[in-house]
């Protein structure tokens, strides 16, 4: 036996899983395809959103204030700053169906937040050019999460509390035993009790077929814009944001590098045949529709895309992650599909993941994302 638990791929989620499971045990390993935080990866492109504020299924929000909680902890941990504290904006139609929804989660789940009208904004964030019936909800607690530093902090730290990283060798396979999990790369194998697979969009040739049948991996590309006066597209004066309405939408991060302003369309993942063929250049309908709308946002912003990537992510068929064992006795557990939405949970998805896989500790109130959810009777 090699070890009580292996992680298999140390991006967004498995890093964290990895730094979660080095304060648990001391015989712990992961496996990376190439290096933590690789160009490649889903963690690229600088900075994710960090919100308390959403949409959607108000059962995340114990993740969410545990993930922030985490993230805090990883910061003191590593002397890294990884969580910029800029505030986050949500911009929409008064009335309308984006906004209607994202407060009726947040006042279910309690979150803190603060009703700004076009006025207030105006303003507030003059950067922003509203729409007539344009208002804001204002997340005090949002912010935008520097993504390759979180993730080489958290594989640092879980080497330090003494675990074993292999890097450049991607896993070909897994496969149950009476003893344990059997990994293979190559001419190489090793055997643990336990092991995570959480290799985002490569991901689906390590999972069964139903699940292979429930997932898909899609492009998610980024765009990034010259402010013309940097000073005003600052974290201290511009929030993360996100522009919903039914002809555009957008989200973004304000210039954590003093230059570049992140601004990028919303929802737009495609399918993709595989992680590796994922075309890392925009089409011209995708600048176009881009520099479209940051010119109507954005004056301030030059409207020439000045920066671009894609990146592979792994979707689930209803958006949801997939973050349990694959069986009640498997010793196999998923940590992936975050569908283009994870690394804001990542601390709180990481640490679930540890627990679990090392039967630690169960949590209640998450059949949302197991893997079972898609076995059909």
């Amino acid at each position: 036996m090699d070890g009580k638990l292996a992680v298999i791929g140390l991006g967004s989620i498995g890093s964290m899983a990895l730094w979660q499971a080095s304060r648990l045990s001391d015989s712990v390993t992961g496996f990376e395809a190439q290096v933590p935080a690789h160009g490649r990866s889903a963690v690229g492109g600088d900075t994710r959103l960090f919100r308390m504020i959403y949409r959607g299924n108000p059962d995340l929000y114990p993740i969410l204030e545990r993930s922030r909680s985490l993230w805090a902890e990883l910061e003191e941990e590593t002397g890294q700053n990884i969580l910029t504290r800029c505030g986050g904006l949500s911009i929409g139609t008064k009335d309308g169906a984006y906004l209607s929804a994202l407060l009726e989660t947040t006042r279910t789940n309690g979150a803190e937040h603060e009703i700004l009208s076009r006025e207030a904004m105006a303003e507030r964030y003059p950067q922003q050019n509203l729409r007539q019936d344009d208002i804001a909800v204002y997340d005090p607690n949002a912010g935008a999460l520097r993504t390759d530093r979180a993730v080489t902090a958290a594989v640092a730290a879980a080497q330090a509390n003494g675990a074993t990283i292999h890097t450049n060798t991607p896993i070909d396979s897994i496969t149950e035993t009476a003893d344990g999990v059997l990994i293979t790369s190559g001419e190489k194998s090793w055997t643990f009790e336990n092991v995570i697979v959480s290799s985002g969009g490569w991901s689906q040739r390590l999972m069964p077929d139903y699940l292979k049948a429930a997932t898909q991996t899609k492009r998610v590309f980024l765009t990034w814009f010259v402010a013309r006066n940097a000073e005003e597209f600052s974290p201290e004066k511009f929030p993360i944001f996100i522009r919903i309405y039914e002809d555009r939408s957008m989200y973004g991060a304000p210039a954590v590098d003093g230059v570049t302003v992140k601004a990028t369309l919303d929802g737009r993942g495609i399918a993709a045949p595989s992680a590796d063929s994922v075309p890392r250049e925009l089409s011209p309908a995708e600048l176009a529709e881009t520099t479209e709308t940051v010119t109507e946002f954005f004056p301030g912003l030059f409207p020439n895309v000045v920066r671009s990537d894609a990146f592979p992510d792994l979707f689930t068929k209803d958006g949801n992650p997939l973050l349990g064992r694959l069986s009640e006795n498997s010793r196999i557990y998923c940590a992936t599909g975050f569908s283009g939405g994870g690394f804001k949970n990542a601390t709180g998805y990481g640490e679930i993941a540890a627990h679990e896989a090392l039967g630690k500790q169960t949590f209640d109130g998450l059949d949302f994302v197991r893997p079972e959810r898609f076995k059909t009777s």
